[in-house]
């Protein structure tokens, strides 16, 4: 049969998409619907979320913006999705991971299948018997500094589907809704508890951070995850040729150790910490 929308999505993908946010849970995003809400009329839903994507004219919602508290004070700033628009960055994701995921480092572990944060300590920990300096650093408000524009430009790079670019990008710019109800547009970064936003992250940390090591300091391994890392030197020399990081990366905190048992075996759970999603 000959289908007569501008793009084919599968409706099984669709609902395979769902399966997985029914089982992620999460909170309600804009209008306050729950699962259980959005199951109350679940094939309705699922065909109207097909329907549209399969037409272009899906459009996300505003993202819920929620605050909630550091462990060492302050305030992280989440944007909560819809269930339907949960379901809709699951299908796109489903697409974009069997690209995207061969062609980042094998030393990345933030948000990968298979791959987690206690994998990138033990990694660590076996390096820190073998060179003398560490360097780590984190990202400060990655997520939410990240430029639109250098990150499209990465993501055109791998994907040709025009409907996964032109929902990628719908994504970027949906705005944020506050607690009040105020509506705040965004020209950088993406929602750190957004679905696809760890994917986008891995893939400009791949271009930003992980080919500029391999291309400038091939002498020097490291591990990530996500906008946290740590780089091991042989030489005092190294580890200050290390900073500055690339462009783009000027809100970067860093700091220089001696490596050491006691160090390496204590520090590197801090780091690589998994944000809470």
């Amino acid at each position: 049969m000959t289908s007569t929308k501008l793009y084919c999505i599968a409706k099984r993908t669709v609902w395979e998409a769902y399966q997985l946010v029914r089982a992620n849970r999460g909170a309600a995003g804009v209008g306050d619907e729950t699962i259980a809400m959005f199951e109350q009329n679940l094939s309705g839903n699922l065909y109207k979320l097909w329907n549209r994507m399969s037409s272009g004219s899906y459009f996300p919602p505003p993202v819920k913006q929620v605050e909630i508290p550091k462990a060492k004070g302050g305030t992280r700033k989440l944007g909560v999705a819809t269930v339907s628009d949960r379901v809709a960055q699951t299908v796109v994701k489903l697409m974009i991971e069997p690209i995207l995921g061969p062609i980042f480092h094998k030393d990345s572990y933030g948000y990968r299948p298979g791959r987690s944060a206690k994998q990138a300590v033990a990694v660590t920990r076996e390096r820190c018997w073998k060179y003398d300096w560490v360097v780590e650093f984190d990202i400060k408000a990655a997520f939410d500094q990240i430029d639109h524009g250098l990150l499209l430009t990465a993501v055109r790079r791998h994907i040709k589907a025009d409907w996964i670019l032109l929902y990628i990008e719908r994504w970027l710019t949906a705005p944020f809704e506050t607690a009040d109800g105020a509506r705040l547009p965004r020209v950088r970064g993406t929602p750190q508890s957004g679905v696809v936003s760890p994917m986008l992250m891995n893939l400009f940390l791949n271009y930003a951070l992980d080919a500029w090591m391999q291309r400038q300091f091939p002498q020097c391994p490291f591990a990530c995850y996500a906008d946290d890392a740590v780089v091991h030197c042989r030489r005092h020399r190294h580890r200050r040729s290390c900073m500055p990081l690339p462009r783009g990366w000027r809100n970067a905190g860093w700091r220089c150790i001696p490596t050491s048992q006691a160090s390496c075996i204590a520090g590197t759970e801090a780091v690589f910490k998994p944000a809470r999603m």
